[in-house]
């Protein structure tokens, strides 16, 4: 795996370690600030279902940190590539609700997809 890919795939984690704070410790406090059109009240009756996905966003950089630690070139990408499908699914089905997901979570991770194809060493 290049550097780029490297790169465009550490982002991408780094993102979701980001996601996993926000809905599962800063839920009450941060997320209001971000989720700008929700009610402020929405945001106490819903601090577990956000957790809860918090803990999946952290599932996701889990498996992007852990492709980045593969030895073995072959599987490296294929792990990588599996997880980075995992998140660009994620981001188009929650762009259907929230637009900025799109650029926030399922472009990264295509530009990292595409980093696999496109920077492939031989």
């Amino acid at each position: 795996m290049t550097v780029v890919s490297k790169v465009l795939i550490g982002l991408v984690a780094l993102t979701h370690i980001y996601f996993c704070y926000l809905e599962m410790f800063a839920w009450e406090s941060r997320g209001p600030e971000v989720f700008t059109f929700l009610a402020p009240e929405f945001f106490e009756p819903t601090k577990g279902l956000a957790a809860n996905q918090g803990l999946y966003n952290l599932f996701l950089a889990g498996g992007l940190i852990w492709s980045l630690l593969i030895v073995d070139t072959v599987w490296q990408r294929k792990i990588a590539l599996f997880f980075l499908i995992c998140v660009l699914a994620a981001g188009l089905y929650g762009a259907l609700i929230l637009p900025t997901t799109l650029v926030v979570q399922a472009i990264p991770a295509t530009l990292a997809i595409v980093s696999l194809f496109a920077f492939r060493k031989a």
